[in-house]
């Protein structure tokens, strides 16, 4: 097991307030159901995809929710949106550096987390085994 007095578990002590708030922040936003999915089809993309087509390959998402993730994700410096001015007007999206490094730092933690779901789900049940038990030992 780790030693928890490692540099690399001091995160929280070394954090102020407003830093800890901020990182919990991002990480509650980029958390959510669609940032991920759409930094990674940019990420595979590899090139510019303008709005219709990341809406088809995102999957079932709605323009109001796809666009307020796109603005979220522009504003955090994670994408890049570039507007030309012609009729209709054409509007590309792409994956910036930032992007790309977050995704190859969560990536490693997402399948760390896939590959525990059944231990994560064992340790559940148990758990509300032990509660029921506590409620009605008879049982």
């Amino acid at each position: 097991m780790p030693d928890p007095s490692a540099p690399e578990f001091d995160f929280c002590r070394t954090m102020t307030d407003e830093d800890d708030e901020a990182v919990r922040g991002f990480l509650e936003r980029l958390s959510a159901k669609w940032p991920l999915a759409v930094m990674q089809i940019l990420a595979e993309e590899g090139k510019p995809l303008r709005f219709s087509r990341l809406a088809e390959r995102v999957g079932p998402i709605s323009q109001k929710v796809l666009t307020q993730n796109l603005r979220m994700l522009e504003r955090d410096g994670f994408i890049i949106r570039t507007l030309y001015p012609q009729v209709p007007p054409r509007v590309e999206y792409e994956i910036t550096q930032l992007g790309m490094d977050f995704l190859l730092k969560i990536s490693p933690i997402w399948h760390w987390l896939i590959d525990r779901l059944p231990q994560f789900e064992a340790n559940r049940e148990q758990a509300d085994r032990k509660a029921a038990q506590a409620i009605n030992p008879a049982a």
